[in-house]
This record gives C-alpha cells, structure tokens and sequence, in this order.
C-alpha cells in the first residue's frame, strides 16, 4: 500500500512539473530570463514530461486497486 501511494505521489509530482514546462514554453509562467520561456521545444517536452507523469500516476492508483 505504502508502494502505490510513493508511486501516485511520484506521478504527480512529475505531471505537475510537465504542466508547468509546458506553460513556461508558452510564455504563461516563469521569468522571460529563463531558458524555457517562450521556447517551442519546451511546449513538446512538457507535453511528453506530463503524459509520463500521468502513465506513473495511473500505475500508482493501479496498484492500489489491485492490492485491495
């Protein structure tokens, strides 16, 4: 049980993160000194960062199910 709930909070972290990359690539958060912002690659790479935290998230409460 400890396992699932380390893995969902991984997961969220991670999606959280990707959403903000995704957002600073888009110039809607962040500095405009930092590298990210208004940064078309970044617009991708948190796409790609979010869509894994969420597959974590998803493997989290999963195994949280599945144990019960």
């Amino acid at each position: 049980m400890k396992i699932a709930i380390a893995i969902s909070t991984i997961g969220t972290i991670v999606l959280i993160l990707g959403i903000i990359f995704h957002l600073q690539g888009q110039s809607i958060v962040g500095p405009p000194s930092s590298f990210m912002y208004a940064n078309p690659d970044w617009i991708s790479y948190g796409t790609q960062i979010a869509i894994v935290g969420t597959i974590i998230l998803a493997i989290g409460i999963a195994i949280k199910f599945l144990k019960n």
